[in-house]
């Protein structure tokens, strides 16, 4: 018998020792459910990562599984039998994974097609193939390599406790180790490295970028908030605020300069700061004068969604002021992983700052006060609330667009709709005061509005509203027929695999044309807005001319985003 080499030379056979049959095929069978549809098409390099990863993930199961069974001395099967095993492991494996990725061109394109996207090409499966097989094998030698790490780590310990007692300390010592280092370095690292360069563009002043003259508008001369501190975002929704003869032009009449307040997240120290700044810009501008107030609260990076906010003010003609506040840098999903607690923070000052001042007013001189968020933005101001500070003098109604899944009041309803209706279009009763639409549904007069008017809009296929970490082992109801419009016919719940896809679709919710997944169009907020806000003076035609204006500012946004 031959001693196993040391150093170098024996960690590299270790890592190239026993391949797993089980393994192969379990994997395979992760990697061919990973190339089904989801919510969101996904490009060969997406889908070669996400299947490597699915690979790597049943293979490591598998693993995981027979590792129980030895440490618990069940019987296995003679090596030679082995031998066959695994040879005819890897031809089924293979067998799987090329029947699958044949198939993946096609299952592309059965969510690509419903959206209006450009086809797959045809040489995708082989693309997907050569991207998971690097994935899957680097996957695979770090695991590999921690695999080698607890057995010598269990080898230490079993030098003074029984073997299974040893088996069962080496691999919690280790999973802890190994955890801490993958959550307090590496994930810890991407998210400085993420908020560095979010910053550092955040703070970027482009040449052309100069303080407006208005001194109605935030970082002007006259303004208690100086450019440089609005933020990237703030200083572009400042620049865009649109121009009343722009707005009379399409919506006919006479028309009002809107009035948008917003503060930087270097503005001010602290949230509450920074909405009292807010407010006191808001006062400035005269703000509280007009017939329409929007508390808004922007996304991770401080965007506020163009399609909203100008929606609003071409539908009242101008009277409209909107103040938000900054308070990220980041994209709304890595906020939402890290820093959820910061939103909802800034979202509950802003509200208490602005309602705070509203009530001084007289009843007769208030202007309707409404709420909207998108993304994070949404989940931030449906956090702002407080039942009993507004049950008096509630604020006049709200639209929350794309609310993430991790916002309580959107689960408690959602939990709680008519049992009739899907996840992903609710029906709360007679919609007396909360209604769902995706845009196209869900607005039709029932009953009539009560006191306060909230509407969610939501496409079928937005994985920030639908991800569940349930997926991981439950079918989400949202999969249930009816299905959305933009839904793919062919999408099947796989367990821990769906989880998977849904967790990538997330990342690449945006690269979608308007009007479906995160992105959310134009014409489909003129809906919401008529029934949260009522603007007077509207008929059909003047709402086709409205809605072809947006449908051309769409069309020129999607055109300069390429």
């Amino acid at each position: 018998m031959t001693d196993q080499p040391h150093g170098l030379p024996g960690i590299l056979r270790r890592i190239a020792g026993k391949v797993s049959g089980v393994g192969l095929v379990l994997g395979a069978l992760f990697m061919a459910a990973s190339l089904t549809p989801s919510l969101i098409p996904r490009s060969e390099i997406v889908q070669g990562v996400l299947a490597g990863m699915c690979f790597a993930a049943g293979y490591g199961l598998a693993v995981l599984v027979r590792w129980i069974w030895v440490t618990l001395d069940l019987p296995l099967i003679g090596r030679r039998t082995g031998r066959y095993l695994l040879g005819a492991s890897a031809g089924v494996a293979a067998l799987i994974v090329g029947s699958f990725l044949w198939r993946a061109t096609d299952w592309q394109n059965s969510i690509r097609a419903p959206m209006g996207m450009e086809l797959a090409p045809p040489e995708l499966p082989l693309m997907i193939g050569a991207m998971a097989l690097v994935v899957a094998t680097v996957l695979l030698t770090l695991g590999k390599l921690a695999a080698l790490f607890v057995r010598r780590l269990i080898g230490r310990i079993a030098r003074v406790v029984p073997r299974r007692a040893a088996h069962l300390l080496g691999l919690i010592i280790g999973g802890v180790l190994l955890w801490s280092l993958a959550n307090g370095v590496l994930f810890s690292g991407f998210i400085r490295t993420a908020d560095t360069s979010a910053r550092a563009l955040d703070a970027v002043i482009p040449p052309d970028s100069l303080p407006p003259a208005d001194p109605l508008r935030t970082g002007s001369a006259a303004s208690l908030i100086a450019w440089s501190d609005l933020g990237r975002e703030g200083r572009n929704y400042i620049a865009t605020t649109p121009r009343a003869q722009d707005i009379a032009a399409v919506a006919g009449g006479a028309a009002m300069e809107p009035l948008r307040a917003y503060v930087g997240l270097n503005a001010a120290d602290t949230a509450e700061d920074r909405a009292a700044l807010a407010v006191a810009e808001l006062v400035r501008i005269g703000g509280f004068g007009r017939s329409i107030l929007v508390v808004a609260m922007p996304t991770g990076t401080g965007w506020l969604d163009p399609a909203a906010t100008t929606t609003l003010e071409y539908l009242h003609h101008g009277d409209v002021a909107t103040v938000a506040i900054q308070y990220s840098y980041l994209q709304s999903w890595i906020s939402l992983l890290v820093e959820p607690e910061y939103s909802a923070e800034a979202g509950r000052a802003l509200f208490s700052a602005v309602y705070r001042h509203w009530l001084t007013l007289p009843e007769g001189e208030r202007p309707e006060l409404y709420l909207y968020g998108l993304s994070l933005g949404a989940y931030s101001s449906q956090q702002s609330l407080r039942l009993h500070e507004i049950i008096d003098q509630p604020f006049a109604g709200a639209l929350w667009v794309g609310p993430p899944f991790v916002s309580p009041l959107w689960q408690t309803l959602t939990r709680e709709r008519d049992p009739a209706s899907p996840e992903w279009l609710p029906r709360m009763g007679q919609g007396q005061t909360v209604r769902f639409t995706n845009g196209g549904q869900g607005l039709s007069p029932r009953d009539a509005w009560g006191g306060i008017r909230i509407v969610y809009l939501q496409y079928a296929s937005d994985p920030i509203v639908f991800f569940n970490t349930g997926s991981a082992w439950r079918r989400p109801d949202w999969m249930n027929a009816p299905r959305g419009p933009d839904i793919s016919p062919e999408l099947r719940w796989y367990p821990i695999v769906s989880f998977l896809q849904l967790a990538f679709d997330m990342a690449v919710s945006l690269n979608v044309p308007m009007g479906h997944g995160h992105l959310y169009a134009y014409d489909d907020h003129v809906a919401p807005w008529m029934a949260v806000t009522q603007p007077p003076g509207w008929n059909e035609a003047g709402l086709d001319r409205l809605r072809r204006h947006f449908k051309d500012m769409q069309a020129q946004a999607m055109a300069a985003a390429d």
